[in-house]
């Protein structure tokens, strides 16, 4: 069965007040990220499920959607309501929407 996801063509429908969860590396979130979002590498998911609020939808983002479509597998599959942004930060700015960047630099995904 295929995680819950929001097709790529709807990014721009991803509520502003949702609770978003950035599962790329660490220079990817520096170069540009969704402001208010959660930075939680793939890798460091399983540490760190007490950060993650129950009873909340969370929208889980990568570059293209790979690596936030597992995350969204294990998160429903450990009880939580998870949809899987498909086509990332790449549908995120194709849609017109608003990044930061740690880097002090204009917003880029890398």
């Amino acid at each position: 069965m295929f995680p819950p996801e929001l097709p790529a063509s709807d990014a721009s429908a991803v509520p502003a007040e949702a609770r978003i969860i950035d599962v790329r590396e660490p220079d990817e979130w520096d170069a540009g990220h969704i402001e208010g979002a959660t930075h939680i590498p793939l890798a460091d998911l399983p540490g760190r499920l007490d950060e993650l609020p129950a009873g909340e939808t969370l929208y889980v983002v990568c570059r293209v959607g790979g690596r936030s479509a597992r995350a969204v597998a294990w998160l429903t599959h450990n009880g939580y309501d998870a949809v899987n942004v498909n086509g990332g930060m790449d549908a995120w700015v194709s849609a017109g929407r608003p990044m930061v960047s740690e880097t002090g630099e204009s917003p880029a995904v890398l």
